[in-house]
């Protein structure tokens, strides 16, 4: 898992509220960060690498992750080769894909200091905050009113995403909508609506508790509202797996369109937590930059000077389809989607496996189950959310699955908007494809001082002109989720 004993970089389903007792599993540690307990991780900067105790130990593993097996040919059936035919954003940097992309490509740091609640006495008042979000024209007013903005992000990029497909409500009231599914998870789901209850519940008594506080709180809310708005009656559910969420999401609606359950899934992540508890929560982790001087400054993937991931939040949906249907319908076809994986550390709830084999057997049977072999690959977007410990055991994993990265490109697109949790791959999902189509990677900004050890090309700085072959990324979280999806440009 790519999370971290120093600062950890994923989210969670749910906020951790306070201290720990005795028997809790992070006893040893201090709030997330390296110390004295059973696992000792130090951070070499004269070497830029990681050492562990030798105390540390790890359960017998029987897995293995090599690169030296022949990868399987590429899925030739059009029924099950799954191509991406529409995309939908809300962000940071607005609700359009190529202003969105545009500015990842200029290098612009979104994060700034937080106005949304009065955070001056947080140890913590910056984030990758969203202003002036408008749902004109997708949701009315008055669910607008008393939905949480987790929603309201999902159904406006979900719709936006089914726009882009030309999958509008004309074009749905002539298709099979029991073929049609959606999947958009979170990773802690309705908090604002979650957080108010609590507070009504103690100030005000359980009579008071708005008849909203259930359905707008728990995690399936985003699909099954998209599905309601759109009459998609396919496979719905939701996946909560922290900040993997939007992979696994990814990976599940490839399955269903592969065995023929779906001929397109609406698919992606969404999160809405940047407000007092959900700050606060991951504060008491001590999991984020404390850069409150420098906000655009604090997320800093691979370079020494990191200290923490920096909050963020948004949707990013896909349209996956199956390429038979593609065709039948003449969609335009954006990208192809290989393969993906999910695995699990099995290790401990917030911190990595020193020997990486989590993230690297992800990483391998992601491209085993897209037909590709090692060689391939040429651009990683990274999971990279600027914590000590995770950013170095990501690069290590990524080296054990590329014996060579002398013709890969790598870059960490929570440089320029924050961590989006439950969202963030299905924000960089659409930054991978976005690099695919234009042939442009974004920089991983603030990289002044990186850390030796990395001696991939993170695309320091400045956007780099690159034509990307096969792209993989990845996106990892609390529990020890591992997940990596895999695209690729189309090609008939």
């Amino acid at each position: 898992m790519a999370v971290v004993s120093g600062s950890t970089s994923m989210g969670m389903s749910k906020p951790m509220m306070g201290g720990t007792s005795e028997a809790s599993p992070l006893k040893h540690y201090s709030g997330l960060r390296p110390s004295l307990g059973s696992l000792q991780v130090a951070l070499t900067k004269a070497r830029g690498s990681i050492s562990f105790s030798p105390s540390v130990k790890f359960r017998k593993i029987r897995a293995v992750a090599t690169s030296n097996v022949s990868a399987p040919k590429r899925e030739t059936d059009p029924k099950k080769r799954i191509v991406v035919t529409g995309m939908g954003l809300v962000s940071i940097f607005g609700n359009d894909i190529d202003v969105f992309y545009d500015k990842l490509l200029e290098g612009q740091s979104g994060i700034s200091l937080i106005d949304r609640f009065d955070a001056s006495s947080y140890s913590v008042r910056f984030a990758g905050q969203i202003r002036d979000f408008s749902s004109k024209g997708y949701i009315d007013g008055k669910n607008d009113r008393r939905l949480d903005d987790c929603w309201r992000y999902c159904l406006v990029a979900g719709r936006r995403a089914l726009d882009d497909a030309n999958l509008g409500e004309g074009v749905l009231q002539t298709m099979d909508k029991s073929k049609i599914g959606v999947l958009v998870g979170s990773g802690m789901g309705g908090l604002t609506v979650f957080s108010n209850g609590v507070e009504a519940l103690i100030q005000k008594g359980f009579k008071k508790i708005n008849p909203f506080f259930i359905p707008y709180s728990i995690t399936n809310m985003g699909s099954a509202l998209l599905a309601i708005d759109t009459g998609l009656m396919g496979p719905n559910y939701s996946i909560s797996t922290a900040c993997a969420t939007a992979n696994y999401c990814f990976y599940a609606a490839a399955n269903h369109i592969r065995r023929g359950e779906a001929d397109i899934m609406v698919v992606g992540g969404t999160e809405g937590a940047i407000l007092p508890v959900g700050v606060g929560g991951f504060i008491a982790c001590r999991a984020l930059s404390q850069r409150n001087d420098e906000p655009e400054k604090a997320s800093r993937p691979w370079d020494k000077g990191r200290d923490g991931f920096v909050m963020g939040e948004g949707s990013g949906v896909l349209v996956m389809e199956s390429l038979e249907h593609a065709r039948k319908r003449g969609a335009n076809i954006i990208a192809e989607y290989l393969g993906g994986a999910i695995t699990c550390d099995a290790h401990h709830m917030t911190d990595p496996r020193s020997d990486g084999l989590g993230v690297s057997s992800c990483i391998m049977k992601s491209l085993d189950d897209a037909g590709i072999s090692p060689e391939e690959v040429n651009y990683i977007n990274a999971h990279a959310t600027s914590t000590l410990a995770g950013d170095l055991a990501e690069v290590n994993a990524i080296k054990k699955v590329f014996k060579d990265t002398s013709e890969i490109k790598m870059n960490g697109t929570k440089s320029l908007i924050g961590h989006c949790l439950g969202a963030a791959g299905g924000l960089e999902a659409i930054a991978t494809i976005k690099a695919i189509t234009t042939g442009w990677l974004h920089p991983t900004i603030n990289q002044d001082d990186l850390e030796p050890a990395v001696d991939i090309d993170t695309v320091p700085n400045i956007k780099k002109q690159h034509e990307v072959h096969v792209g993989i990324s990845n996106s990892f979280g609390f529990g020890g989720h591992n997940s990596v999806v895999v695209f690729a440009p189309f090609k008939p």
